[in-house]
């Protein structure tokens, strides 16, 4: 049986601003045949996106193919024109994007975004076309397939769009597929229902795809095959099972590795620490206050919890169960409509605006993206200057001697000072995001979903990172996170959310056997590294009809 995709010695190279060329994948080869599915893992910058994209003759801004070949169906995307390119991408290879929701016009509705493809191509009628919609939205199994077309983007999940966004993809009746991180930003619960859905039409349909992401525990459930990626080269190839059960490469061991996070060591007599923070019966949302002075969405529900210092809690939950507004309420960035908050003992105002110096610089806030909470203008010298300005009066010397420290705290060259947030990795870029929250020297850290958007190698790193400056600094934190590994390897104490509501307060040792029936729910939806996982998971039926969500 021939391939249906053959890479032959494919490089590719990026110049600098400075003109200099730089190789980012150096002499790749790899096929693969129909039907079968083969994922790209590796950590960010390896390549794995970049060799994805050749797929469709397409390069980065500042990119370039610049050798070896890149068959489909035995025509190279490298030497044909720009318009023979066009007309095999959406029929021939198509591709599903990390973010549905960049993808989709929010002023059209859906059907007629899915049904693009068709119209470019002339592939059939409109009214075929729809039909054709509807009956992907049935085999990915969206809710009221007849229906969900005639909504905007802004109507449906998260996990809804990006099902629609596989419809969108498919529509042409492409040979290969090409799936970029499509679960990265999906809670657990629902990264099941989308991993099954896009399994079964694949399978179904009998299309090849490449499924790129740095999740091994994802791509197991789905790929025939997995390539290894560093640094643009191939550091192992294999099948599933041989690369999860006896990987030969030390990077992929790695890869494996960080999937197991060591447990916090929990410490004796922590039972008589003080408490830190407090809150009781928080109630926090968004829109129009109303009558009994509470905001019209109420997106946290009378939340009481505490942490102690030196200890950490986890905040877990889905999408939209108020995990993140409940973090922003506690640091103040959006207000409290009732209920208290107190920190050492002493009450903490409702807002950034009321608070004092001392309570700002006692609790400090570290976002999920710091490609966005880095200001771009700003060198790393002047980010961690200004919180060292503002709360301890450094200037000069000092402050250019304290953030030498900061840098070398998280463990960045000093050499970084000087560079601009786009000229460091996200891993680089999260340390600054955490350099600066030390500056202030604080006491307590809520670190909302800080590891992400990272790769799993990088993200272990942080989590390390986290733990050493705990045991230096006598730090609290409290861990935002749906990922339960992450949470599992740092805190102390875990709260699990549902719907704005605190449902359950387990310990880490507690994990394998929660008694709240959502708990039940998410722990059994985290994928394992077993290729036999998905198709082996049996669900509790009443309990998706519950807390499931489609």
């Amino acid at each position: 049986m021939e391939n249906l995709v053959e890479i032959r010695d494919l490089k590719v190279e990026a110049t600098t601003d400075s003109g200099r060329r730089v190789d980012i994948i150096k002499a790749v080869s790899l096929d693969i045949a129909p039907g079968e599915i083969v994922a790209l893992i590796g950590e960010s910058g390896s390549g794995k996106t970049t060799i994805a994209l050749t797929l469709m003759g397409y390069t980065r801004s500042g990119c370039r193919i610049c050798g070896g070949q890149v068959r489909i169906a035995g025509k190279d995307m490298v030497t044909l024109s720009e318009r023979e390119r066009a007309g095999i991408r959406g029929t021939q290879v198509a591709y599903v994007p990390q973010s549905a929701a960049a993808a989709f016009n929010p002023a059209m509705r859906i059907i007629d975004q899915v049904i693009e493809i068709s119209r470019i191509h002339q592939l059939m009628p409109d009214g075929r076309a729809r039909l054709k919609a509807i009956d992907l939205f049935r085999a990915l199994s969206l809710p009221n397939p007849e229906t969900i077309g005639s909504r905007y983007p802004h109507q449906v999940s998260g996990g809804q769009l990006q099902r629609l966004s596989a419809a969108m993809a498919l529509i042409g009746d492409p040979k290969l597929v090409i799936f970029d991180e499509p679960t990265t930003a999906l809670d657990v619960t629902t990264q099941i229902e989308v991993l099954r859905a896009f399994k079964a039409v694949m399978k179904k349909g009998g299309i090849s795809g490449v499924y790129v992401s740095h999740d091994l525990a994802v791509v197991a459930q789905i790929a025939d095959r997995i390539v290894v990626l560093r640094n643009g080269e191939v550091q192992e190839a294999g099948t599933t099972a041989e690369i999860l059960t006896c990987a030969q490469h030390p990077y992929t061991r790695e890869l494996l590795a960080a999937f197991e996070p060591k447990p916090r060591d929990h410490e004796i007599g922590v039972e008589d620490r003080k408490v830190l923070l407090e809150v009781s019966d928080l109630v926090s949302g968004y829109g129009p206050i109303q009558a009994d002075g509470l905001p019209l969405v109420q997106a946290v529900k009378d939340v009481s919890l505490t942490v102690k210092k030196g200890r950490n809690l986890g905040i877990i939950g889905e999408s939209g169960c108020g995990k993140s507004t409940l973090a922003r309420t506690i640091a103040g960035i959006l207000p409290a409509y009732s209920g208290n908050l107190l920190f050492d003992n002493r009450e903490l105002a409702g807002t950034v605006r009321q608070r004092s110096r001392d309570q700002l610089r006692d609790m400090q806030i570290v976002f999920q993206y710091a490609d966005t909470a880095l200001n771009p203008e700003k060198s790393i010298e002047e980010i961690l200057g200004r919180p060292l300005q503002f709360y301890h009066g450094l200037k000069g010397k000092q402050r250019d001697t304290r953030i030498d420290q900061l840098l070398d705290m998280v463990h960045l060259p000093k050499s970084l000072r000087h560079r601009r947030p786009q000229e460091l990795s996200g891993g680089q870029k999260q340390r600054v995001n955490f350099a600066r929250a030390l500056a202030a020297e604080p006491k307590l850290i809520i670190c909302d979903e800080i590891t992400s958007a990272l790769d799993t190698v990088v993200a272990a790193a942080i989590i390390n990172l986290l733990k050493e400056l705990q045991r230096e600094l006598s730090l609290s934190y409290i861990f935002i996170s749906h990922d339960l590994s992450v949470v599992e390897a740092i805190c102390d104490e875990i709260v699990v959310m549902y719907g704005g509501r605190k449902v359950e307060e387990i310990t880490p040792a507690q994990l394998k056997a929660p008694q709240h029936p959502y708990s039940k729910l998410l722990f059994s939806s985290v994928p394992k590294l077993d290729p036999a996982w998905l198709d082996a998971l049996e669900l509790d039926p009443e309990l998706v009809r519950t807390y499931g969500h489609t």
